[in-house]
């Protein structure tokens, strides 16, 4: 049997999927992604990352404002989809669309279901400082991501991982166990497995607060934070009266314990590099990004901007918080 697959998806994330399914030659009968964006310097609209894949596949692409409006689910009906596939959509589908193709709607989720149900499971995950994720192949049910669940694959997370290596990582993996669930339901063999509820956590979606280093936390914490937040949207403090975007922090352990506030800069010059006083431990800055200039190298940062010991990080969060970099 070919499964005519109706495939839903939207940023870069969901593109491993959707080529996975065209590899395998999956009947791709329709695509639908969120409406194109304005972007970038001039505002012109962008199509998504999964548009731009359709088009160059030769698919035909829907972008409906709502997916729950009556005429798009008349189109929906008349493409007669087998099951449809959805990976980061970014719209929640209403009970007739989860009921229309004879065997349902399947998710791939960038989690460990139940860990980390919700609008950011990757980021979620590296900021609380998790050592392991994986992707969850589930049926959609009328809740939030608590579906049945097909297929899990593990990813480890290593100790320098930031969030744009893990994604990719795992949208890969996300194309590969697609196409094992969709062979495992073409067959007859799948077990669906219900989710231990008890066991979930939501992983919000990010806000400006959570881009906010708080000098107070654990040095470890912080890494975690910084790591979790690159290369989108970038943890965030300031330096006078600019925004300074973080990027890249290693935790020192043997530092000679000390009497500096939170956020005050220890060391600044020669080849040492930048040391910040946390809450608990210090924290050497490898690379960071001022206000209006490129990400750097500390030592490229410190040869043209003039940052001296004692000064302090994050204390401008007011006046620099509205600027970009």
């Amino acid at each position: 049997m070919n499964m005519r697959v109706v495939f839903m998806g939207t940023p870069d994330f969901a593109v491993p999927a959707l080529q996975a399914l065209l590899q395998n030659n999956y009947e791709v009968v329709a695509v639908v992604t969120q409406p194109d964006k304005p972007g970038g310097r001039g505002k012109k609209l962008r199509p998504s990352p999964v548009k731009a894949a359709a088009l160059a596949s030769g698919l035909a692409v829907y972008q409906p404002e709502k997916v729950r409006e009556p005429d798009f689910i008349e189109v929906l009906k008349e493409l007669n989809p087998d099951i449809i596939v959805v990976a980061a959509f970014g719209q929640i589908l209403p009970a007739e669309i989860l009921d229309l193709p004879p065997y349902g709607c399947i998710n791939v989720h960038a989690s460990l279901l139940p860990a980390y149900r919700g609008a950011a499971p990757i980021h979620r995950a590296i900021i609380n400082g998790e050592r392991q994720t994986g992707v969850t192949i589930m049926q959609m049910d009328r809740g939030l991501d608590t579906g049945a669940m097909l297929l899990q694959g593990e990813l480890p997370i290593g100790s320098e991982d930031t969030v744009g290596l893990v994604h990719d990582r795992l949208a890969e993996l996300g194309g590969r166990l697609l196409v094992e669930a969709l062979e495992l339901i073409k067959n007859g063999q799948v077990q669906f497995v219900p989710q231990q509820d008890h066991l979930s956590c939501y992983a919000a979606m990010l806000t400006r607060e959570d881009e906010l280093i708080d000098w107070k936390q654990d040095a470890m914490a912080i890494k975690n934070q910084v790591r979790g937040l690159n290369p989108w949207p970038g943890a965030r403090t300031s330096l006078a009266d600019k925004l300074l975007k973080i990027w890249r922090v290693s935790v020192m352990e043997d530092y000679p314990a000390s009497s500096a506030e939170p956020g005050q800069v220890l060391v600044a010059g020669g080849n040492q590099g930048i040391f910040v006083q946390t809450g608990n431990g210090v924290l050497r800055i490898d690379e960071l990004q001022l206000q209006g200039k490129k990400r750097m190298q500390a030592a490229e940062f410190l040869r043209g901007n003039q940052l001296a010991a004692g000064s302090k990080l994050g204390e401008e969060e007011s006046s620099a918080g509205g600027g970009g970099v």
